[in-house]
C-alpha cells in the first residue's frame, strides 16, 4: 500500500519536530539545520513511493532523516563553540537550558552512528525500536547505548 502525497505532507508537518532534532544534532548553525531539513524532506518525498507500511511511519521518517543527515552535506568537523558566560541568575529554566545546550555540545563531539543511536534514545525510542531504525540488533543497540552514554559522561567532565 503506498501512501499518498497529501498524506506524506500531513505526517511531514505533524512530526516536523523530528526532523528539526535530527537537524539540531547534525549541524550548528540555522542555516545548515534549515538546508539540512530540507534536504530531508526532499529525500522523504523522493522516497516515498517506497514506504510500504511494514514499519511506523516515524521509524521510516528517522531512517530516511538520520540517513540524510549522515551522507548529505559531509564537511570537515563542524566548529564547535562552549558556553563562554553562564548567565549569573541561574533560575531553573536557565539551567536547564544550560544543560541541555551542553548535551547538545557533547552530542555533536560523537560520531555519526553514535548520534544516531543517542538522539532515538533521547526520543524515548527502546532498543528494539531504535535496532529497527538503525538496522541492527537490540542487543547490539544496548551495547553501544552504554557506550555512548560512558563516552558522553567523559565529555562532559572535560
Amino acid at each position: 500500500m503506498m501512501i499518498e502525497k497529501d498524506d506524506l505532507l500531513k505526517t511531514i508537518h505533524q512530526n516536523q519536530a523530528l526532523i528539526h532534532r535530527v537537524c539540531a544534532i547534525y549541524r550548528d548553525s540555522k542555516e545548515d539545520k534549515e538546508d539540512l531539513f530540507q534536504e530531508i524532506t526532499y529525500q522523504l518525498f523522493k522516497s516515498y513511493k517506497s514506504f510500504q507500511r511494514k514499519s511506523k511511519i516515524t521509524t521510516w521518517m528517522y531512517r530516511i532523516s538520520l540517513n540524510t543527515a549522515m551522507a548529505s552535506f559531509r564537511k570537515p568537523q563542524i566548529r564547535l563553540e562552549a558556553v563562554k558566560k553562564i548567565p549569573e541568575n541561574s533560575s531553573e529554566e536557565t539551567e536547564t537550558s544550560i544543560h541541555k545546550e551542553k548535551l547538545l555540545l557533547a552530542i555533536r563531539k560523537l560520531n555519526d552512528s553514535e548520534k544516531a543511536i543517542i538522539s532515538l534514545y533521547l526520543e524515548d525510542l527502546n532498543n528494539s525500536e531504535i535496532a529497527v531504525i538503525i538496522g541492527t540488533s537490540k542487543n547490539n543497540i544496548a551495547v553501544r547505548l552504554n557506550r555512548i552514554k560512558n563516552k558522553l559522561k567523559t565529555i562532559l567532565k572535560s
